[in-house]
């Protein structure tokens, strides 16, 4: 068919078509060149290992401990008391706490609940963010009174909440993340909905309506691919902020149960005796120092390639 013989119907799904594709390739080539993502990639990469690893890595059960060997320097000697009863000579290679349990194993297993609690906040907070952010920017009638919910939930300070959640609910993995998941909730709305008001007055959302597609075909179709970039970008902050909020909860004595290897749990643990044992608080503070900015960094380096007024900088 010659561009003469073309219809209006033709033509608006011409529209469509060609205002949804998006450049890959050249984005996916900015994301392989920029060292942040590569730092941050790599850094990610490797603690997903470990924790993957954990029980091949960690040289004990973390829960075991040995009253005979409580407080021990990094590298000394002691014993470790088995389940069964029998006592073994180990090597704490990061030290033992006041119960006499190995921070190395502890901090290594502790990789396994601070990353599944950083991406699960992180998949939460986005699923409901994205619903709410696409009802609210396409459909006008929901918008006031859906973002004045959500302007209340960030008038309150995002711990305060997840304090509140936990101490509602018995301190379980799940209601920790659901607690951290919240007020991330209206961050990620505000965002999907910004992008939602500037691009349902796009040219191919127009042409969608006039032939009559569906609103919920709309905005999964034509609108979502297009807020992709942003959101994973975001994401990536609130996968940060989710392990360093866990690690806060915990270190207060309202996150997860003591039994729990978590770097908020060891560092909790150990304050008490900071002056005479740093090292309680020393390893474990390290991996989540390093955890949250190889997280950060990835981000900067998504935003920086992903974003296309960025890119031009870059």
């Amino acid at each position: 068919m010659s561009p003469k013989e073309w219809t209006p119907t033709d033509l608006a799904a011409l529209s469509v078509e060609t205002a949804t594709v998006v450049p890959q390739s050249s984005a996916w080539s900015r994301v392989r060149a920029s060292w942040s993502v590569r730092i941050g990639g790599v850094v990610l990469v490797l603690l997903v290992a470990i924790a993957l690893l954990a029980p091949w890595l960690g040289t004990v059960d973390p829960s075991l401990f040995d009253p005979a060997s409580r407080d021990l320097l990094p590298g000394q000697q002691g014993e470790i008391t088995t389940l069964e009863g029998a006592t073994l000579q180990h090597t704490f290679w990061m030290g033992s706490d006041s119960f006499g349990r190995d921070i190395y194993s502890r901090v290594i297993y502790g990789t396994q609940v601070s990353l599944v609690v950083g991406v699960a906040t992180a998949l939460l907070a986005l699923a409901f963010g994205i619903v709410l952010g696409l009802c609210a920017g396409y459909l006008r009638w929901l918008d006031g009174p859906l973002m004045r919910v959500m302007d209340g939930v960030m008038a309150i300070p995002a711990i305060l909440i997840a304090i509140a959640l936990v101490a509602m609910w018995k301190g379980s993995l799940l209601t920790v993340v659901v607690a951290i998941a919240v007020p991330e909730i209206p961050r990620v709305t505000r965002l999907v909905r910004s992008l939602v008001l500037s691009i349902r007055e796009e040219p191919y959302v127009e042409a969608a309506i006039s032939l009559g597609t569906p609103t919920w075909l709309i905005m999964v179709r034509h609108i979502l691919p297009n807020c992709v970039a942003p959101l994973v970008v975001q994401g990536t902050f609130i996968c940060a902020s989710g392990i360093l909020v866990e690690a806060i909860l915990s270190f207060l004595g309202v996150g997860l149960p003591p039994d729990i290897p978590t770097w908020g749990n060891v560092m909790a643990e150990g304050r008490a005796q900071f002056n005479q044992y740093p090292h309680n608080i020393f390893f474990p503070g390290v991996f989540l120092a390093v955890t949250v900015l190889a997280v950060n960094i990835l981000g900067d380096g998504l935003r920086d390639t992903l974003d296309p007024k960025m890119a031009k900088r870059v």
